[in-house]
This record gives C-alpha cells, sequence and structure tokens, in this order.
C-alpha cells in the first residue's frame, strides 16, 4: 500500500489496476482533458465496464467530499476518535 501511495507507477501491482489509477488520476487531477478514449486501455487491459463504472463513482463521491471538505474547511477528528468507533463499523457497517 506504501509503495502505491508513494508511486503507483513504480508500485508492484496488478496492471489493471495500475491502469485504472492512470485513469482517475486524470479524472480527477485533468477532468478537461478526459475523453472517450481515456476508457479504451481500461477494456484493453480487461476490465469491465461496470468495473469502470464502479471506480468512476467511487473516486466522484471522494472527490466531492474532499472537495467540500475544503471549501467548508472540515475538520477531520484524530486518530483514535477513528479507532473507538472502528469495532462497531466493523461489526454493523453503516447501519444506523
Amino acid at each position: 500500500m506504501a509503495a502505491v501511495l508513494e508511486d503507483f507507477e513504480s508500485a508492484p501491482i496488478d496492471k489493471k489496476l495500475k491502469e485504472m489509477l492512470r485513469f482517475l488520476e486524470k479524472m480527477t487531477l485533468r477532468p478537461e482533458e478526459l475523453s472517450a478514449e481515456d476508457s479504451q486501455p481500461l477494456r484493453e487491459v480487461g476490465l469491465s465496464d461496470a468495473a469502470i463504472t464502479d471506480a468512476i463513482g467511487v473516486a466522484f463521491v471522494f472527490n466531492l467530499i474532499d472537495r467540500l471538505a475544503d471549501s467548508f474547511a472540515f475538520e477531520v477528528p484524530p486518530a483514535d476518535f477513528f479507532a473507538r468507533g472502528a469495532p462497531m463499523m466493523l461489526k454493523r457497517g453503516y447501519k444506523m
């Protein structure tokens, strides 16, 4: 995981994941450059339209939340806050 966060291009990961990360990086950082042609390499490595759509959806939500958090100066709780809630989340998920 650390290698992917450091530099996914040189990280020892599956070619499908690497290609998807290239696509998502462009979608996130340079959306004005993104075109339908950018999905072709994803299909060439064997990713289905459903997998591509799922990845785009997840990235979209994270990008949206990140931009809102930056815009409204959301404060991130300390790590121990998340550690205290983790056992419940693992047991129950996001159910209320």
